[in-house]
């Protein structure tokens, strides 16, 4: 772990930080005057971005090297936090990653890895942290789920599946929250030009070819309802009837056009 001086800032912890949307919600957290928490794998991509966040916007930034696949990760991050004499305001939960192809020839230790990350990373950091702020009155939550989330996803399924739960478990949380000072947002973009696509092997699919967002557009699309405490955002005009079609469209169809989309 790394750190520099506490300050009166608000603190923003965010996962998944050394690229993609991560990065680029560390980067608005900081241009709103955030000291950071900033959670990924990679320290060396973690020590340059909090560099580049000291010296663009004079915050604080603590780096905490975590593997989420681990179980033992949250527990480290928190108290990691706890050491640095840190009390988060903000905590945006963004690492994931996926897997393409059917679940039945998948690795089983990269599934359960996506689960733990996808999953059970992010919803215990939550417990672990929501308490305080709520306690303090005041806090927001914001976790990266996908217009996966609407859908069930053939030769994507665990990533769907993690999906569905994290914009389930996002909506019921907010709700649990109101009057308490307290906020939950679940941000569902769609394709996004990261590694994330490479990763998980489908970025040659034609869902991506059909044509990605932005990274920072997303990024800054999540901040901004986070910040008005909106529940659920879908970035995108076409990704928004998408999600709503889905829920009008018979099921064997939705599955069949997913799996056509991931192939």
């Amino acid at each position: 772990m790394t750190s520099s001086q506490s300050s009166p800032r608000p603190v923003a912890l965010i996962t998944g930080a050394s690229m993609g949307i991560g990065l680029e919600l560390a980067r608005l957290a900081a241009a709103d005057g955030h000291d950071l928490v900033l959670v990924a794998r990679s320290e060396d991509r973690l020590a340059t971005l909090a560099g580049e966040l000291r010296a663009s916007h004079g915050v604080n930034a603590t780096i905490v090297p975590a593997d989420l696949t681990s179980p033992d990760a949250p527990a480290h991050v928190t108290d990691a936090i706890r050491e640095a004499g840190l009390v988060v305001d903000v905590l945006v939960n963004c690492a994931g990653f996926g897997s393409t192809g059917p679940y039945w020839r998948s690795e089983l230790e990269r599934e359960r890895g996506m689960i733990q990350v996808n999953v059970a990373a992010l919803a215990e950091l939550t417990h672990r942290l929501v308490g305080g702020m709520v306690e303090r009155r005041r806090g927001r939550v914001l976790n990266v789920a996908s217009t996966a989330a609407f859908a069930p996803g053939p030769n994507m399924a665990t990533y769907y599946a993690t999906k569905a739960f994290v914009l389930s478990f996002t909506e019921a949380i907010a709700h649990e929250l109101r009057g308490t000072g307290v906020t939950a947002t679940a941000l569902c973009p769609g394709p996004v030009a990261t590694g994330f696509s490479k990763a998980a092997g489908n970025d040659q699919s034609i869902l991506f070819k059909v044509g990605v967002d932005r990274p920072e557009r997303v990024a800054a699309v999540g901040w901004k309802a986070m910040k008005r405490g909106r529940a659920v955002v879908v970035p995108g005009v076409s990704n928004k009837l998408a999600a709503f079609g889905v829920r009008f469209s018979p099921r064997a169809i939705t599955r069949a056009v997913t799996a056509v989309l991931n192939s």
